[in-house]
């Protein structure tokens, strides 16, 4: 794993789910801060909304699993991409099948995308789920922990099965150079996922005998170390999570809330049932996210590739906490 390889820094930048959170924040800095950069370039199913696109961005509304990627890449002499398009959450009617040809077939797109127009590095998005859910992680996972998404849940399969993906066209195609960062739970002022749906019920609910640890980024630091790939030269593979961890107790007492603890096989069995009468889009796999929680060791990311985390995990929760309580004052 390297943190240079000495070829200085990009002029053309393509960004892949550039209407999402994430995307809309990285297209958002560059364009304040393009350093240099000539041409950046969003793109997504989506369009934005009137107004949205900041000066100096052009807009390309393209399905990630478009052929005419390869064609965008070229005309716009983009040198480098950040791959951020996935489904973390699916929404409603969209099935399984529609989240693997977008997470995994849309990456190999991407991927092919790239060799055709000459791109020289490309920056993709993993995640901590991609080590996957399992009572035997060790305390603090690193980056050559063995990766075991579970199939059970479709994100971490996903990215497990992408992150094969990259491992071979790493041996075939040395000339795309990779960065990876597997991300932990973003966190931020304005986040709204399925993490946070936990944080906002009138009771934080736990599992009996799992202290359910959380490792949180902040969401500008996220895009911090995008930034850092876009300019510098780092590549590789690197967690991305703030300092320290948070369990469900302390996340509770930080909200003021009640912290219950319930046994997980009556949270399964309650799940399975509230699914299948369509009550819940969640199922009786999401006893294993809260029990066997990978905590992102960052201590690569901060002496190898050389980003050091601006807030920790419990800095980034008080930012969270101050947003949101404006919100439940005002119902």
């Amino acid at each position: 794993m390297s943190g240079s390889n000495g070829k200085g820094s990009r002029r053309s930048v393509l960004v892949t789910g550039a209407a999402g959170y994430i995307g809309s924040l990285v297209i958002e800095s560059l364009a304040a801060d393009p350093r240099g950069l000539e041409r950046i370039v969003a793109t997504d199913i989506r369009e934005p909304a009137a107004g949205d696109l900041p000066g100096g961005v052009t807009w390309v509304t393209l399905d990630v699993r478009s052929p005419d990627l390869g064609d965008v890449i070229l005309a716009h002499h983009i040198d480098t991409v950040v791959h951020l398009a996935a489904i973390v959450t699916p929404g409603p009617g969209q099935t399984r099948e529609l989240m693997y040809s977008v997470d995994v077939e849309g990456t190999k797109n991407v991927l092919d995308a790239c060799l055709v127009g000459g791109v020289r590095k490309v920056i993709i998005t993993s995640s901590g789920a991609a080590y996957g859910y399992h009572a035997d992680n060790l305390r603090m996972v690193y980056e050559d922990h063995p990766l075991r998404g579970n199939v059970e849940f479709a994100y971490s399969d996903h990215k497990r099965i992408v992150e094969q993906m990259l491992a071979e066209y790493r041996e075939h195609h040395p000339e795309l150079e990779q960065l990876i960062f597997r991300v932990g739970t973003i966190l931020g002022e304005s986040v709204s996922n399925q993490i946070t749906a936990l944080f906002e019920k009138r009771v934080v609910v736990g599992l009996q005998g799992s202290p359910t640890p959380f490792v949180f980024i902040w969401d500008r630091d996220v895009v911090g170390v995008i930034e850092a790939g876009i300019h510098g030269s780092g590549v590789g593979i690197y967690n991305v999570a703030g300092d320290g961890t948070m369990t469900l107790r302390e996340i509770a007492r930080r909200l003021n809330k009640p912290y219950v603890t319930l046994p997980p096989g009556l949270v399964a069995g309650a799940l399975s049932v509230l699914q299948r009468f369509g009550l819940t889009r969640y199922g009786p796999e999401q006893v294993g996210f809260l029990q066997y929680r990978p905590v992102l060791a960052n201590d690569r990311l901060k002496s190898d590739f050389g980003y050091t985390p601006r807030r920790t995990s419990r800095e980034v929760f008080d930012l969270y906490v101050r947003s949101v309580q404006p919100q439940r004052a005002g119902r």
